[in-house]
């Protein structure tokens, strides 16, 4: 069933959207366009206007995306781990996120970027600033390719493990929801930084990587 997953607050994250992403179905997933059966891996349209991600089969994905004035964006496959991402302690703080974890990316509604942090209550948008960004941006200027809406920039600061990925944007609100379902506690308790870490590690092994720094990109 599709769901809204407005990016404006935390309220707007809704949890049977992040429900999806954060445990195994027990029933076989159906286009929401078409009502054909799914595969385990199937394309995710996001309808922007709504902030609504939806499952999709093949044809409908190509039916429905791409067209001037179309409703639909087809979010893509690309993930990609920035090797030497140049970020300095400094720069992150002036990008005030409360936590060491978040996500950022171009909501071309609104005509700006966004920047999201999980939280036990859902997506919560941080104030950015966007002179910090536009500074990060361009000395990695890998994050001038991400694709408005659909693409994000996930960083994972947790600890002296600094990550750096560039990600489809349902990859975040899957990272959004194993914090919303698995948080306890004022700390979170064990079991959800067991899945955080679960998280990041199948990232890594799907991951192509890219050099980045110095505002050159290194295929």
């Amino acid at each position: 069933m599709s769901e809204s997953i407005s990016s404006t607050s935390s309220r707007d994250a809704v949890p049977s959207v992040l429900r999806q992403f954060a445990r195994r179905r027990s029933t076989r997933e159906h286009c929401e366009l078409c009502s054909a059966e799914l595969g385990d891996v199937h394309s995710h349209l996001l309808e922007p206007a709504k902030r609504q991600i939806l499952c999709a089969c093949e044809a409908c994905s190509l039916l429905f995306c791409g067209k001037s004035g179309g409703n639909y964006l087809r979010i893509p496959h690309r993930n990609v781990l920035l090797e030497n991402f140049e970020m300095t302690d400094l720069e992150w703080e002036s990008l005030m996120i409360p936590i060491n974890l978040a996500f950022f990316y171009h909501d071309s509604a609104a005509g700006k970027v966004r920047a999201m942090y999980p939280s036990p209550a859902g997506a919560t948008e941080s104030l950015l600033s966007l002179e910090s960004w536009e500074e990060i941006r361009a000395h990695n200027r890998i994050l001038q390719s991400m694709e408005p809406d659909v693409e994000a920039f996930l960083v994972s600061r947790v600890g002296d493990d600094h990550q750096y990925f560039l990600v489809p944007i349902d990859s975040c609100y899957e990272l959004v929801g194993i914090i919303r379902m698995h948080w306890k506690g004022l700390s979170g308790g064990t079991d959800v930084w067991q899945h955080i870490h679960k998280f990041f590690g199948i990232l890594h092994a799907r991951a192509g990587s890219v050099q980045t720094g110095s505002g050159v990109r290194h295929a």
